[in-house]
C-alpha cells in the first residue's frame, strides 16, 4: 500500500489526510518541513527534524503535565511550531488508528 496522500510523503502511514498544520503566524505548514522519519534516527521513530527528540517524548512530556513554556526551557532546539506538530501529527495518526476497519 502506498505511502503517499495528496501532500507528499506521510510519514509512513498508510493513511494520512492532514498533512498540514497552521503555526503561529498563520501560515500553512506540512508536518513534514518538522517531523521527519529516518531509520538511522532513534530507530525510525518519528522525531522532530534536526533533533533526536520523538514526538513520543514531547507527548509524554505534556500528558505529564509539563508546559510548553516548561518543554521549550528545557529543550532549547525546540519551537512552539514544532510542538503543534508534534500535536497536529498525534491528530493526524489519531484519525488514521479512528477510521481504520477493525480486525
Amino acid at each position: 500500500m502506498s505511502t503517499e496522500s495528496r501532500h507528499g510523503r506521510c510519514f509512513g502511514l498508510l493513511y494520512c489526510r492532514q498533512a498540514l498544520f497552521t503555526d503561529a503566524s498563520g501560515s500553512i505548514v506540512n508536518l513534514e518541513d518538522r517531523i521527519v522519519v529516518d531509520p538511522s534516527i532513534r530507530s525510525g521513530k518519528p522525531c522532530i527534524r534536526g533533533t533526536r527528540i520523538a514526538v513520543y517524548d514531547v507527548l509524554e512530556y505534556l500528558a505529564g503535565g509539563m508546559s510548553e513554556t516548561e518543554l521549550l526551557h528545557d529543550f532549547p532546539d525546540l519551537s512552539t511550531e514544532d510542538i503543534r506538530a508534534v500535536l497536529a501529527f498525534a491528530a493526524a495518526r489519531e484519525r488514521r488508528l479512528a477510521i481504520s476497519p477493525a480486525a
